[in-house]
Parts: structure tokens; C-alpha cells; sequence
């Protein structure tokens, strides 16, 4: 168990005080949707592929400008694609 509680219970303070240190906006993270992001990147790659899924859709979203409706297409494909997901290629 996290020193803080319950492993996660500070994860909304945590998110709160990277967004400030790192001169993100508050606007532009949807904790709620990272998670669904990482859930089905976990569920359909393997636990490994969590961050570095979500290191790339960062990036992708940079990349395209940043922005919440960029956040929710790039993340929506990427859960298509993690879902589709097969370690044998396509069949």
C-alpha cells in the first residue's frame, strides 16, 4: 500500500500538481480517459505496453497541435487498434 493511502487515492492531486509544474493546461487531461486508454492497452497488448502507449499518444497529440477533441481521436484508435491486437500479426 502507497504511503498516501490506498494505491491511486492520490492520483487526481498527483495529476493536479504535474499539470502545474509542468505548464500543462488543466483542460487538456481527461484522467478518466488515460485510464480507459491504459485499461485497453494492458488488456490488449500485455501490462508493458501501458507506458509506452501513452508516451506515444502524448506525443501524437503534441504533434498534431495538442487539444482535447486531437486527445479523443488519437486515444479512440489507439483502443481500436489494442483491441485488434494480435501478437501474430494480421490474420
Amino acid at each position: 500500500m502507497s504511503p498516501h493511502g490506498a494505491p491511486g487515492a492520490d492520483i487526481y492531486r498527483w495529476v493536479a500538481m504535474l499539470v502545474e509544474e509542468l505548464g500543462v493546461g488543466p483542460d487538456v487531461i481527461d484522467v478518466e480517459a488515460v485510464l480507459d486508454l491504459a485499461r485497453e492497452a494492458a488488456a490488449g497488448v500485455g501490462r508493458p505496453a501501458v507506458p509506452l502507449t501513452s508516451f506515444l499518444v502524448g506525443c501524437a497529440v503534441g504533434a498534431r497541435g495538442g487539444g482535447r477533441a486531437t486527445f479523443d481521436e488519437v486515444a479512440e484508435h489507439v483502443m481500436v487498434l489494442a483491441r485488434e491486437w494480435s501478437p501474430e500479426g494480421p490474420s
